[in-house]
This record gives structure tokens, C-alpha cells and sequence, in this order.
């Protein structure tokens, strides 16, 4: 789970991550941090996310253990590659699909572009923007270990029963291999499908 507010204070952030800290021990559920890798590292958090042109991983990975997680957002195979190169666990790929929240940064990358992505690096890809139920199989098949979204998991409880279910339909089949965009997706499909 990504703790993602932007415009809280530094202080009530801290709060915020500690409390999903405190609330995720023994549950198996990860806490990440979006941009924030000192709010992450004094909640106790699990990791960080980061922006395609924030930090940069490698600097990161000299301060924090092998244990503490590392993902980057990412908008082509140019730039997953420098991700997985400098150390991201996974990148987030996207927008996938046409979503409101994404329309100011252009039109959306697709399926194609996210099977590319996912066969360029050996670290997990998670498919994002304008993802719903329906759409899940076709992410997971380009290669993505999971998904992430906003809107899809703060919609009605039959939708996120619809998600769930999708997920694990897909999973069934999904199977894990040691081909280039597989990486060590076990690490996080798995979640991805518990924590719905």
C-alpha cells in the first residue's frame, strides 16, 4: 500500500505512515511512501516510491538495507531500464489506459508499450491508470506482476469484489517463469491479490 498525499505537512505525513505502519504489523501488507524516503525511513515503513525524475535509487540504496523497497515511476523501456539498473524492487508503469486523473501528461502509453516495458527488465512492472475489473486479464497478460490504481480501489464494494475476483481469475493462469519481465514477481503478485 502507497501512502500518497502530497499536500500534508511533513508532520501529520509522519503520523499518517506510522499509523499504516502500526495498523499493517503481521498482516504481510507493505507500507511504501510516495516520494518521501525520510518520512518512509522514520515511520518504519517498508520502502519508497519514487518519481521518474526524483532521487535517484542508486543514491537511496546506499542509505537504506536491502530489505527496504525501492519503486519508480516509469514511462518508457529508456527509463525502466535506468530503474532497474540503479536498483528499483519494481517500477510502476502508466498511464496504461486513458484515466481523468493523467490527462494533463498526454494521451495513454497502452498495452503494447507495457508489454515492452515489462520484457526490457527482470524487476516487477505494476500496469496504472484508467485500470478496472474488466481490464485486469489484458494488463496481467502483457507481462505486468500486478496492478495499482486510486479510483478502482475507492470505488463500491462490488466493484473492488470484481477487481479481487479478476485478479485472482488471472492469477490461475499467470504463470511465473524466469523470462525477462518476470523478475521476482512472487514478491508481489501474491500481495497484490491478498490485500485487495
Amino acid at each position: 500500500m502507497q501512502i500518497r498525499e502530497k499536500d500534508l505537512p511533513d508532520r501529520d505525513l509522519y503520523q499518517l505512515a506510522a499509523a499504516a505502519v502500526k495498523m499493517a504489523r503481521n498482516t504481510g501488507t507493505r507500507i511504501l511512501v510516495n516520494g518521501r524516503a525520510d518520512i518512509a525511513l522514520a515511520a518504519g515503513a517498508h520502502g519508497v516510491h519514487l518519481p521518474a525524475v526524483g532521487l535517484q535509487s542508486a543514491i537511496l540504496r546506499s542509505w537504506v538495507s536491502d530489505q527496504f523497497l525501492v519503486g519508480i515511476s516509469v514511462h518508457s523501456v529508456v527509463e525502466a531500464r535506468r530503474a532497474a539498473a540503479a536498483g528499483a524492487d519494481y517500477v510502476l508503469f502508466g498511464p496504461v489506459f486513458p484515466t481523468v486523473s493523467k490527462m494533463r501528461y498526454g494521451p495513454p502509453l497502452g498495452l503494447a508499450a507495457l508489454r515492452r516495458v515489462c520484457a526490457s527488465v527482470r524487476i516487477p512492472v505494476i500496469g496504472l491508470g484508467g485500470i478496472h475489473p474488466e481490464s485486469v486479464p489484458s494488463v496481467l497478460a502483457a507481462g505486468a506482476a500486478g496492478i495499482a490504481g486510486i479510483s478502482l480501489f475507492q470505488q463500491d464494494v462490488k466493484r473492488l469484489r470484481l477487481t479481487r475476483a479478476a485478479l485472482k481469475l488471472s492469477a490461475l493462469s499467470f504463470q511465473l517463469s524466469a523470462s525477462p519481465g518476470s523478475g521476482n514477481t512472487a514478491r508481489f503478485h501474491g500481495k497484490l491479490i491478498a490485500d485487495c
